[in-house]
């Protein structure tokens, strides 16, 4: 298409298009004719993200977007791309626009675009349903951001959507809770409709219980998106505070709930040796450093674990690093040197500050003891 037919296009779709988007493409064709690409492409961002557009934008990125691609920036043009495929009829037709347009970035010194564009065509192919070729891709895409020293964060929050959804149709709940993570670290939760915050903490909170290698909830109960956990799954907060505490009673109370969902239901019995295991560091805790030699009957009072099932609760806790310290079999006590880092709620935080005013009495009647009894000795 020449230049003249570029004009002719333009006018035609300003003549046709709806009137809050003509001043646009005057502008495209002012910008066009004086070769102002960088002032063109912006215009054309404005363009594309304003709903109205919908119905023109794949027309727009084939017939005009594309005799100058090579002329902008790589990854506003993937943007554009992005949008443009949303028109496609179905995923395979997007499928092959996305593949075109990552073939079309695929150069040395714009990686960055093709990440971009392989991550959008991968997310297509989930959708499906090919997780081999969609694991291919990411493993691709992961290699090439390892190389980077710096990139837009919509690239790394793309690779981790997509991969959190890889994870999550592969039911690895571990690695979709970690990367569903990092991709809201990438974003600004404004970005998301409330009802898409409501299904990813939703989403989070169940990979949370039903992993087998997620015990410490911490980095998920400081996140604004847990505020998210509202009205109907309201209690799914709730339960991740109790196991937070160790709570039992309220681990009980909210019980019910497990039942009702299927895939917690099928997780029952890892998720109860979880609140388990969250009692006992809880527990531990509490007490101060030097008084953490527990014996088998405390912790079983502590847990509700049955004292003849404690040895092997301690076991589990060491092995999974929430704990250190020795088990003494013959004299059934456990002296525990060390338990993992946690969040505090502010029950936890009170008691905490308790146990440090209590240090700051102990520190102040040795220093009085040491004061009294060695008064010869400092006179001297």
């Amino acid at each position: 298409m020449n230049a003249d037919a570029v004009a002719d296009f333009l006018a035609d779709q300003r003549d046709e298009a709806p009137e809050e988007l003509q001043g646009l493409i005057i502008q495209f064709e002012d910008y066009w004719e004086r070769k102002l690409w960088h002032q063109l492409t912006d215009a054309l961002v404005d363009f594309f993200n304003n709903p109205a557009s919908a119905d023109l934008r794949l027309d727009f990125y084939k017939v005009f977007i594309l005799k100058f691609a090579d002329k902008i920036n790589q990854l506003k043009l993937v943007d554009l791309g992005l949008k443009a495929a949303t028109q496609c009829k179905d995923d395979r037709e997007r499928l092959a626009f996305l593949s075109d347009l990552a073939k079309k970035v695929d150069n040395e010194n714009t990686q960055d675009a093709f990440v971009y564009a392989t991550v959008a065509a991968a997310k297509v192919k989930l959708q499906l349903r090919d997780p081999e070729a969609v694991r291919k891709d990411l493993d691709s895409a992961e290699k090439i951001l390892d190389t980077f020293d710096s990139v837009e964060t919509k690239v790394h929050a793309a690779f981790y959507e997509t991969n959190a959804s890889y994870y999550q149709a592969k039911a690895d709940f571990a690695s979709f809770y970690k990367n569903a993570l990092l991709y809201l670290a990438c974003i600004e939760l404004s970005s998301l409709t409330p009802e898409e915050r409501k299904a990813r903490a939703y989403d989070l909170g169940i990979a949370a219980l039903v992993s087998d290698s997620i015990y410490n909830f911490g980095e998920l109960l400081q996140h604004p998106i847990l505020a998210d956990l509202t009205g109907d799954i309201s209690w799914l907060r709730d339960l991740l505070l109790a196991f937070n505490r160790g709570d039992l009673a309220a681990y009980d109370m909210l019980s019910g709930h497990i039942d009702e969902h299927d895939l917690l239901s099928d997780h029952d019995d890892e998720i109860r040796q979880k609140i388990y295991l969250a009692a006992l560091t809880e527990s531990v805790f509490r007490r101060p450093p030097h008084q953490r030699a527990m014996s088998f009957a405390t912790i079983s009072a502590d847990t509700k674990v049955r004292k003849n099932q404690i040895e092997h609760l301690v076991m589990k806790a060491l092995s999974l690093g929430l704990v250190r310290g020795t088990i003494d079999e013959v004299d059934e006590v456990v002296n525990f040197t060390w338990v993992q880092p946690r969040v505090l709620d502010m029950s936890q935080i009170a008691s905490m500050s308790q146990r440090l005013g209590e240090w700051g009495e102990n520190v102040n009647k040795l220093g009085n003891w040491i004061e009294a009894t060695g008064q010869d000795i400092w006179a001297a």
